[in-house]
């Protein structure tokens, strides 16, 4: 989602009023959704128009604990 953001033609200031968040908020939040909550990262993808969908499964020896998955 951030990533998608960063290559609109929008203006810091117009990403900030999409997500609802300070125009100096935003910078840090490129590429490092981490540092979102799981709540405030699901209110930024409903107010840019996306789902979230969670898939809980066994974990695999030597595999990933989580991970994200992007689909256009």
């Amino acid at each position: 989602m951030f990533a998608d953001l960063k290559n609109t033609k929008l203006k810091q200031r117009e990403i900030a009023s999409l997500l609802g968040i300070a125009q100096p908020d935003v910078s840090p939040l490129m590429g490092h959704f981490s540092r979102c909550t799981t709540d405030k990262l699901l209110d930024f993808l409903k107010r840019v128009d996306r789902k979230a969908t969670f898939r809980i499964s066994p974990h695999k020896p030597g595999g990933p604990y989580q991970e994200v998955g992007v689909t256009p």
